[in-house]
């Protein structure tokens, strides 16, 4: 029997135009966002920047509209095929039903790459790419990465920081990496770091993927916010040979998130080398220096001086003497004897020697506050082998091996219960 295509009339429901038009909206908004493939046909934009096109394949098509808030994350090429993101909408005014897209990306590599294209036009035109990076920091306070919920990714990193220096301060912010909305919740998670001031590099860090995965960090948007965050940005995303967008603008571009660990976090026995060498060369200096204070200070002979400068103005007096008469020559002898009892010749040598010694003093604390004692007064201690080699490496010592421990105000001895590696 011919099935109808609607129920006996006894019943059918009545409802007004208003009433249906709001069912229908319940109905549409009720699915939910939704994810669907098509080919792009007649797209076209209004004078308010409001994107409209048809997507289709072989036996149907719905309207699409972007939003102008949202047209920059909606590539409409005419016959390119995309996937849109975004959810129903009907449209009680023209009873209409439209997809409302939040985001239409392009699907298949020959897409992508055109896509790419067409954001690296922009980002050249604009000098943001091959623009001057900003120095990556030696010894940042605290390394931000921006990551997904990746197992993976977070533990390469962390394994990373644990060779070069344990307990190093990195803090994990995770959000979606790939699929609608990624770009968006990357560049809150960037922004959110860089308004930290503490956090003085940020990692962009994701594992490997198809293109279409890894098109969240080729959006023109996302380009935009590395290029003008405050705080230098990695960008280490999936493998070598993956080469998003985000790589041009960034500060750094590391194969891995492994080497973008490498290349933030410092080495501990490194810097530790280095001050060991910076110590010695300042303690070398200030000795130096010292001794060529002391030496400088021995030259200086204070009543040869003041000698000098007498037997001068003895000889430019006789030479007054003869030139007057004698009442002037009295008058000017009287007073030359009060100038000469007034002048304080021992001040200027008396205060040059005593700066001298103040100097002294200075380079004396200067090199005290430099020395190894000082160092060891600040809770570090120096621990040698019993033949006196310093131990930089558990690897130089064995269970029961005995060690000498310095520590401020005397030495101890300790020995090896357990050596890690």
């Amino acid at each position: 029997m011919e099935m109808l295509p609607f129920e006996p009339l006894d019943t059918v429901r009545r409802v007004s135009l208003v009433r249906l038009s709001a069912e229908i909206a319940h109905r549409a908004a009720s699915i939910g966002v939704v994810a669907v493939e098509g080919e792009v046909a007649r797209p076209r934009t209004t004078g308010t920047g409001r994107v409209y096109l048809t997507l289709r394949d072989r036996a149907s098509q719905v309207t699409v509209t972007c939003p102008p808030g949202r047209a920059r994350r909606c590539r409409t090429v005419h016959g390119e095929r995309v996937c849109v993101t975004g959810s129903l909408s009907w449209m009680n005014d023209r009873g209409e039903l439209l997809l409302v897209a939040a985001e239409v990306v392009p699907v298949g590599a020959g897409a992508i790459a055109a896509a790419q294209a067409d954001v690296r036009r922009r980002l050249v035109a604009d000098g943001l790419v091959g623009r001057r990076a900003r120095p990556i920091p030696r010894l940042p306070a605290v390394v931000g990465v921006v990551c997904g919920a990746d197992a993976a990714v977070r533990a390469d990193i962390e394994s990373v920081v644990a060779v070069r220096f344990p307990g190093y301060p990195v803090d994990f912010v995770e959000v979606h990496v790939s699929g609608p909305g990624a770009a968006e919740a990357v560049i809150g998670a960037l922004a959110g770091l860089d308004a930290r001031p503490e956090v003085e590099v940020v990692i962009l860090a994701r594992g490997g993927g198809d293109p279409a995965s890894l098109m969240t960090f080729s959006d023109e948007e996302l380009c935009r916010a590395i290029a003008a965050s405050t705080t230098p940005v990695v960008s280490a995303i999936g493998h070598e040979g993956d080469r998003p967008l985000c790589d041009e603008v960034a500060d750094l571009r590391c194969g891995t998130p492994s080497l973008a660990a490498a290349a933030v976090v410092p080495d501990q026995l490194e810097l530790l080398s280095q001050l060991d060498r910076s110590l010695a060369a300042v303690g070398a200096g200030a000795r130096e220096l010292l001794g060529g204070a002391v030496t400088r200070l021995g030259r200086i002979d204070p009543a040869g001086a003041a000698r000098a400068s007498l037997a001068v103005g003895a000889a430019r007096l006789e030479k007054v003497k003869v030139g007057l008469a004698p009442t002037v020559l009295r008058w000017r002898l009287a007073d030359a004897d009060r100038r000469l009892a007034a002048l304080d010749w021992k001040g200027p040598l008396l205060r040059r020697v005593g700066g001298a010694g103040d100097d002294l003093a200075s380079r004396r604390r200067e090199t005290e506050a430099l020395g190894p004692a000082r160092v060891l007064a600040r809770g570090y201690a120096v621990v040698r082998t019993a033949d006196g080699t310093v131990v930089r490496d558990p690897a130089q010592v064995a269970e029961g091996d005995d060690l000498q421990v310095a520590v401020a105000r005397g030495n101890l001895r300790a020995t090896v219960t357990q050596a890690a590696r």
